[in-house]
C-alpha cells in the first residue's frame, strides 16, 4: 500500500527549507536526509508507510537525485529499506533491533568506562552540562529532545575514551535510540526523572576512587533502559 504525503507535511516542508538561514549552502542531499530522519523521529512517518521519491522532492523543493542519496543514508542508518522503483519503506521498531541495539550499547559503554577513568576530572564538566539540558528538556516535557542529551551524555563518555572506531559506531546507534525510547517516555515521563537520577549518579562515581562502581553504574543504567523499552513492546 502506498500512502500520500499529507499537504500541510508537504507544505511545512517547504516553508522550514525556504526559512532556514543560509539554506542555499547546504547540499540538496542533506536537506533531505535531515527532513526526512526528522519526521521519521517524530513518527510523522511511522513504520510501514511508504515514501516515494518523487513525493519527496516535491515536499523538500528538489530534484530527485538527491532524495535518491540521502534515503542510500537513511538505509545505512536502519530507518528506511529501499525497494527499486517503489520507494523507501520507514522500518517499525522490532523486538530483534531493541537486542541488538541494547547489546551493542552495553559492549561498547562498559569498555569506554573503564578506558575513561584516567580522565574522568575533565569528563565531569561536560557530563554535568548534559544533564543540566535533561533537567530543562524534561521541565518542558519534550521527551525527544530529553533523548538526545541523553544520548550525547553517553556518547561523551565514549568519545573521552579514545577509540574512533568505536566512537563512531556508537554514534551511528544514535537515531535508533531515540526512536525507540520516545515512545516510552512519552506514555510514562516519570521515566526522565529516573534517568536524571541515574546521570547524575554515575557523575558522583567519577568524583570518587572506583571505576569499578562507574561502571557498574554505567551497565546497570543500560539494564534499566532495556526493561523500559521491552516492557512497553
Amino acid at each position: 500500500m502506498q500512502f500520500e504525503l499529507g499537504e500541510e507535511t508537504a507544505e511545512i516542508a517547504r516553508v522550514v527549507v525556504e526559512a532556514a538561514p543560509g539554506v542555499e549552502k547546504i547540499p540538496a542531499a542533506e536537506r533531505v536526509y535531515a527532513y526526512v530522519k526528522a519526521a521519521i523521529l517524530d513518527r510523522v512517518y511511522p513504520g510501514g508507510e511508504l515514501l516515494t521519491e518523487g513525493e519527496l522532492a516535491t515536499a523538500v523543493g528538489v530534484s530527485r537525485t538527491p532524495v535518491r542519496e540521502a534515503l542510500l543514508r537513511l538505509e545505512e542508518s536502519g530507518l528506511v529499506k529501499l525497494y527499486p522503483k517503489k520507494g523507501a519503506l520507514v522500518l517499525p521498531v522490532l523486538p530483534q533491533e531493541i537486542n541488538d541495539v541494547l547489546e551493542a550499547r552495553e559492549l561498547i559503554e562498559s569498555h569506554a568506562a573503564a578506558k575513561v577513568w584516567p580522565r574522568r576530572k575533565q569528563l565531569i564538566e561536560s557530563l554535568s552540562q548534559r544533564v543540566d539540558e535533561m533537567r530543562a528538556h524534561r521541565k518542558a516535557n519534550d521527551a525527544k529532545s530529553f533523548l538526545e542529551a541523553d544520548r550525547a551524555f553517553h556518547e561523551a563518555i565514549v568519545g573521552a575514551a579514545g577509540n574512533e572506531i568505536l566512537a563512531k559506531l556508537y554514534n551511528s546507534l544514535r537515531d535508533r535510540q531515540v526512536r525507540m525510547g520516545v515512545p516510552g517516555i512519552e506514555v510514562q515521563p516519570a521515566r526522565m526523572d529516573r534517568s536524571i537520577a541515574d546521570h547524575q549518579e554515575m557523575i558522583d562515581a567519577l568524583g570518587g576512587n572506583s571505576v569499578k562502581r562507574f561502571r557498574e553504574l554505567v551497565v546497570a543504567h543500560i539494564d534499566s533502559a532495556a526493561a523500559d523499552l521491552r516492557g512497553i513492546r
